[in-house]
């Protein structure tokens, strides 16, 4: 099947990115996008966001995950890090996020480093999840090959039973990580292609390099 969508066009024209009234740190800019995106009808998970990352088998992969935490630091995500993508940032912590909001006409590309935060920070997050989420780390060896979804479910149905009536504690595979940007570019939609295109780039002395680039 073949289909031609070189006739799709959208034009570009809700805002603006300019240097002079920026910030010197990006993490303010993140913020002030993030709540804007948060607060717009025609988004409902502002903090969806893609990560790629270099696999054991050193092809790039990108999948969707969700932004949990962001502090002047870094970016905070959960997950099974005994799944493909804890092994491959286990073994490659060069990672890459990046939002997009259609709505606004806006992305956001981060590269950075991802590294395990305290156990006492992923204990406190897991504590706040719903129970079958809770189960469902115990039940799940992301990223292994099954069977059947009914053996799943059984497996989700023995520790149901393990932990009834008990508190679920936090396995030891799950938990999070920070990624610790070393590169923030803001894009705003321009008319005729002509983006802008701000990128904050970290130095060795902990300042931020600001550039336009070119669309």
């Amino acid at each position: 099947m073949e289909k031609d969508l070189s006739d799709y066009r959208k034009i570009y024209k809700k805002e603006e990115l300019l240097k002079n009234n920026i910030p010197e740190n990006p993490m303010e800019l993140f913020q002030k996008w993030f709540h804007k995106a948060d607060e717009n009808d025609q988004l409902e998970e502002a903090n969806t966001m893609n990560l790629s990352t270099i696999g054991l088998d050193n092809y790039p992969k990108s999948r969707i995950v969700l932004l949990k935490r962001f502090t002047w630091e870094g970016f905070i995500f959960y997950t099974n890090y005994n799944s493909e993508k804890g092994k491959a940032i286990i073994q490659n912590p060069n990672v890459c996020l990046s939002f997009f909001w259609y709505s606004l006409e806006r992305q956001i590309i981060i590269k950075g480093k991802a590294e395990r935060i305290a156990e006492n920070l992923s204990d406190g997050y897991f504590e706040t999840r719903p129970e079958g989420s809770k189960l469902s780390a115990w039940a799940s060896n992301q990223s292994e090959v099954i069977e059947s979804r009914e053996k799943l479910k059984n497996k989700l149905k023995s520790y149901e039973k393990k932990f009834e009536n008990k508190e679920i504690p936090r396995p030891d595979h799950w938990g999070g990580f920070i990624v610790k940007p070393t590169s923030i570019e803001f894009w705003q939609g321009r008319p005729d292609r002509l983006h802008d295109r701000i990128r904050y780039s970290l130095q060795d002395d902990y300042h931020w390099e600001i550039d336009r680039i070119e669309p």
